[in-house]
């Protein structure tokens, strides 16, 4: 990589892209703009813009998606039609959130994360070890969900879903000649070398999937899990369906990333001469914007994730994009149902130039059907923050966080599209980015959006230059 780079359009090959419009958020805006880098429309926004089906945007506005003040939806001329804030005192939402269609309520609702406080006593409670106290400014994440008018209609708690064997005195003790390899529906409260504290679990991002009724989200720790929603919702009935949430139907469906976190598998470890490592049975690290593959799409059904890749003791560290079919059993059948990863098995990749790329072998999940990763290793990788997306021609955009580096790449690896986004985080503009911290020009998420999407339906799309021009 070099120390001083332009910005801005970087390479097109347009007979290979899908051709549309990409929304980054940068600087406190949104920003529109077609595939040569031309500025189409722009918003006072946060850092985390997509657009709605009914054309409107949604973001969190907030420059940093650590925490955030209300969710607001915009129109086209950046207006604000709708607004939501969490008053709760114990209540400090980050990160994710989602406009959804409640099938039962049939109507649209939003989903959030929130982290929510949890007292010493109430950590105590739920079987955790006082040796690693006290507890008091500790974190457990929520998922929330509110209707159009800002009521609460439903909530989900990592609190009512962990499982012990320190305390058999509480309920939530693994039964007996049971261990905590027998839950993995439920979250070790006790994990070893990471006891319970503030932003614990720290959630990042969420995906609703209609058809299902069901939720994933994910931990930057380096898990996603799959919660059941439908199950779960009584219409019209707050008290009940938090209530089942917080019951047996709301434990994880299905968990993906470390399966030693519950006993089904081996750590990351450094070898004995300390100049080589294993990433175990761990598969994720740091990952960002778990999602599912919408319909009609390449992979349709499957999971894509942004693999930031750090926590993995890797020796030369990269980012990748993982397309998971959680439905593979170890002899590679699409069983049509969830199945446990440990039990679909690994296999081991192996470096294609390991002595260029000093990269060592590692176990990957059978269940991973696709995975992108530079072939200069040291050239695609973001500690934080990061986004993916599959487009319709079957290619995947990807967004870079820390290099604000945006890119589209083929099924066969092929990049062919990249733009560097020319916004630091003090809102200057900048034409060449010089040798600099990682996060300078940050971009937090990407998403592309054909011309027949219900936002731009009889817009003015007419390109206003570039935004280093501007």
């Amino acid at each position: 990589m070099a120390l001083y780079e332009p910005t801005g359009l970087r390479y097109l090959e347009q007979s290979k892209t899908y051709n549309g419009y990409t929304l980054f958020g940068a600087g406190g805006k949104g920003f529109l703009i077609d595939m040569e880098g031309n500025v189409i429309n722009t918003w006072k926004a946060g850092s985390n813009p997509r657009f709605l089906e009914n054309g409107n945007l949604l973001d969190m506005m907030a420059n940093d998606t650590q925490g955030f003040a209300q969710i607001q939806e915009l129109n086209w001329q950046g207006e604000i039609v709708w607004q939501y804030r969490d008053t709760r005192e114990q209540y400090a939402p980050h990160h994710a959130f989602q406009r959804i269609y409640n099938k039962k309520l049939k109507a649209f609702t939003t989903l959030y994360v929130a982290n929510r406080s949890i007292s010493n006593d109430e950590a105590i409670a739920i079987g955790c070890d006082p040796k690693n106290g006290p507890y008091d400014g500790s974190q457990m994440d929520t998922i929330v969900e509110v209707d159009m008018q800002g009521n609460i209609i439903w909530e989900w708690r990592f609190i009512d879903h962990v499982i012990q064997d320190f305390d058999p005195g509480k309920p939530n003790y693994v039964r007996q000649g049971k261990t905590i390899a027998d839950y993995p529906g439920r979250l070790n409260i006790n994990m070893p070398g990471r006891p319970l504290r503030r932003d614990w679990i720290h959630l990042n991002s969420m995906d609703y999937n209609q058809e299902l009724d069901q939720i994933v989200t994910n931990s930057v720790q380096g898990e996603f899990w799959v919660i059941d929603h439908g199950n779960t919702f009584v219409p019209g009935d707050t008290k009940r369906s938090i209530s089942l949430a917080a019951s047996h139907q709301g434990d994880f469906l299905y968990r993906f990333g470390d399966p030693a976190r519950y006993g089904q598998g081996k750590p990351p470890s450094i070898l004995a001469d300390w100049t080589a490592s294993t990433t175990g049975n761990k598969q994720i690290g740091g990952s960002h914007d778990i999602q599912w593959i919408g319909a009609g799409l390449s992979g349709s059904g499957h999971f894509l994730l942004f693999n930031n890749a750090q926590y993995l003791f890797e020796r030369t560290p990269q980012s990748y994009i993982l397309e998971i079919n959680p439905f593979l059993d170890a002899a590679g059948n699409n069983t049509g149902k969830y199945v446990n990863p440990p039990d679909a098995g690994y296999y081991t990749l192996e470096p294609v130039d390991q002595r260029n790329t000093h990269k060592q072998p590692k176990l990957i999940s059978k269940q991973v059907v696709w995975i992108y990763g530079s072939k200069r290793n040291t050239a695609f990788f973001s500690h934080i923050g990061s986004s993916c997306q599959r487009l319709p021609n079957g290619n995947t955009l990807v967004c870079s966080m820390t290099e604000g580096q945006l890119f589209e790449v083929t099924p066969d690896s092929e990049v062919v599209w990249e733009y560097i986004a020319p916004i630091t985080r003090n809102k200057k503009v900048i034409s060449v980015l010089p040798d600099c911290y990682p996060m300078t020009n940050a971009v937090f998420a990407a998403r592309r959006y054909g011309p027949g999407h219900p936002a731009l339906a009889g817009k003015d799309l007419t390109p206003k230059g570039k935004i280093t021009s501007l």
